[in-house]
């Protein structure tokens, strides 16, 4: 997973930690996750879900709008989602955590990365 986008997203993450002038634990316990997830996000090593991205983006008090658009991951520039994952996350039938993994299986699968969209008129389960 070190694809370009999530690098930038873990690198403008970190450059905004940086400018808050706060140390990784300090920030990781903002954010209420674990150091090492911190850094691998910051690292570019994993990809960090919506709602990580919303903590993260609360403790630096902005948008995860603006962090994705800051990493060039707006809704005009992400690449199209294709019709397997768009259905898949609007399946009813299934949870998070089941659309989360079958997306993940079906990048693997396929070798095709989305940028995962927020969705604001549908929550997810």
């Amino acid at each position: 997973m070190s694809s370009k986008d999530e690098s930038s997203l873990g690198e403008i993450i970190r450059r905004q930690r940086e400018l808050s002038e706060l140390s990784m634990r300090e920030f990781a316990r903002m954010a209420g996750i674990s150091n090492p997830y911190l850094s691998q996000i910051e690292r570019g090593l994993r990809e960090p879900s919506e709602r990580v991205v919303e903590a993260i983006a609360r403790s630096l008090q902005t948008s995860a709008d603006a962090l994705y658009a800051q990493a060039g991951l707006t809704a005009d520039g992400d690449p199209e989602e294709s019709d397997v994952v768009e259905a898949i996350r609007q399946d009813p039938a299934l949870t998070a955590r089941q659309r989360q993994t079958l997306i993940e299986v079906y990048e693997s699968f396929t070798g095709h990365r989305t940028r995962r969209r927020r969705r604001t008129s549908s929550p997810t389960p």
